[in-house]
């Protein structure tokens, strides 16, 4: 019988256990990571290719034929073959051990463009919401007394000074 009980004390925690992450998945705030995640992902697969496809291959081009991603100092000649190596790959290969510069900039690059994208991105956010608060702002929330000019305000009935009767404004 304890057997039982523990098989139904298990399955129940079971059942809150699934519930209670299903819970935490479907939260808001959890679903925009996930999307965030995704979507940056995808935009770094982008950056990436504009970098090493469309970027780096003129500036190598203009600085004389260097392709930035190949472009190595040899630290360490390799136990097999000292060198020179005409590729990464090559030194690679043979045990080089190789300070890989180009690389470097390649990734330096990328954040560039990746940080400028984002600030871009925040800054037409940041003037939507202006546009949004000086909307909410313009609204009025007072009105004139047609009887005794004294302010009301928009929903009143009523005029808090004169008592008199009062319209109510039309919903803008």
């Amino acid at each position: 019988m304890a057997v039982g009980r523990v098989k139904k004390v298990a399955k129940v925690r079971d059942v809150k256990l699934v519930k209670e992450f299903r819970a935490f998945i479907m939260k808001g705030n959890v679903l925009d990571l996930a999307v965030g995640i995704i979507v940056g992902l995808a935009f770094s697969g982008v950056v990436n290719s504009m970098v090493n496809d469309v970027i780096m291959p003129p500036i190598g081009t203009a600085l004389g034929g260097v392709d930035f991603r190949d472009a190595f100092v040899v630290l360490k000649p390799g136990s097999p073959y000292p060198g020179p190596y005409a590729t990464l790959a090559n030194a690679t290969q043979n045990g080089a051990v190789t300070w890989r510069f180009g690389s470097f900039v390649n990734t330096v690059i990328n954040f560039l463009i990746v940080a400028f994208a984002v600030f871009m991105m925040i800054r037409v956010v940041a003037r939507m919401r202006a546009k949004d608060d000086a909307k909410q702002e313009a609204a009025p929330t007072e009105r004139d007394c047609p009887r005794c000019l004294m302010k009301v305000p928009v929903q009143a009935t009523r005029c808090g000074h004169c008592t008199s009767e009062i319209a109510v404004a039309a919903a803008g």
